[in-house]
């Protein structure tokens, strides 16, 4: 079975919401990443099989298909395809999973894959009516986040929203505010570290904004904050329940952004590029879970991918874990037994 090799890995500075990307529309932050992962490493994009982004969204300027869009801004051939894929907050990992499916499948050599959203961009959105002429007022939603529209018929506990389910894990596993606190505040203090040391300077692409009197350089990620201090976390209120222990402070937060990567096949037909490859995809997986309860997600798919690759937590050197919120973070870890 063919291998998924990744050589080159790129991505935009992270932008707050309303920050420093916020006139940057979706398509042309892909545009951007997709030009870059390719041009570092001299790779011709007509020899890609498929464009592959994961993007949440969809509703707005990502145009229902940003991968394709993006891949015509970004210069590639007409004759390379793109699509775009959502698994919502795991959409952009899910397109490089598909990459590296596709390869062992022998359904192709070559991708890019990854995924952009710009939250602050996401656009209001109104319900089309099943009704001719129907004048009544027009419901409204955001599509930034959350659920929109649901199904009358879903179970209410599985339409709460994301900090609400964070709240129903920190009380399954019994996590106190204070924990939150410190682990929201250490993985400040980490990002903060690693902006300072220059750890992302060779994955980062920087972002040109503004206009021919205003033009600037976006290089560097806006969301870690240097002033961040455990009393500061302290003050803030619950902000999904009255009585919660959820805050801002302990929530990941709503930005813009995309990367990309180049997945090649180790065909002996392919020629990669005139460097080593970064990494090799060995094994993915998904899981499923009761939705009030999502961000429990990575632990029955971290199990399933570790059978799957013959391997064991205590295998593993690093691990990078999903933290959209710190209640979940610490209940994946707890579960999981990470160091």
């Amino acid at each position: 079975m063919s291998e998924a090799l990744i050589y080159s890995a790129v991505r935009t500075p992270v932008g707050r919401h309303g920050g420093a990307l916020a006139e940057v529309r979706p398509d042309d932050l892909a545009a951007i990443v997709l030009k870059a992962v390719v041009d570092r490493v001299g790779y011709d994009p007509a020899r890609l099989d498929d464009v592959i982004l994961g993007c949440a969204n969809g509703a707005g300027e990502d145009n229902r298909n940003v991968a394709r869009m993006a891949a015509l801004l970004a210069g590639y051939p007409v004759e390379v395809p793109g699509q775009t894929i959502n698994r919502l907050c795991g959409s952009g990992l899910q397109a490089v999973a598909s990459a590296a499916q596709a390869i062992k499948a022998n359904e192709g050599d070559a991708f890019v894959a990854g995924g952009v959203e710009s939250m602050t961009r996401a656009p209001y959105i109104m319900l089309k009516r099943g009704t001719a002429w129907d004048r009544k007022a027009p419901e409204i939603a955001d599509s930034t986040v959350g659920w929109r529209f649901t199904n009358p018929r879903m179970p209410k506990e599985w339409t709460i929203s994301l900090g609400e389910t964070a709240e129903v894990v920190a009380q399954q596993y019994g996590i106190p505010r204070d924990q939150q606190d410190a682990f929201a505040w250490e993985s400040q203090q980490r990002a903060q570290r690693a902006l300072e040391q220059c750890a992302f300077k060779d994955e980062v692409v920087p972002v040109e904004v503004g206009g021919s009197t205003d033009r600037r350089i976006v290089d560097r990620d806006e969301h870690p904050r240097a002033d961040v201090t455990l009393a500061s976390l302290a003050k803030l209120k619950p902000a999904f329940a009255k009585d919660g222990t959820v805050t801002a402070g302990s929530s990941s937060g709503i930005n813009d952004g995309a990367a990309a990567l180049l997945v090649l096949s180790n065909r002996p037909s392919v020629e990669p590029p005139n460097r080593p490859p970064m990494a090799r995809i060995v094994a993915t997986a998904v899981a499923g879970v009761d939705p009030s309860r999502m961000g429990l997600g990575p632990i029955p798919a971290t199990r399933k991918v570790l059978q799957r690759a013959g391997l064991k937590v205590a295998d593993l050197d690093l691990v990078e874990l999903n933290e959209a919120f710190a209640a979940q973070a610490l209940a994946c870890i707890k579960d999981l037994e990470l160091d």
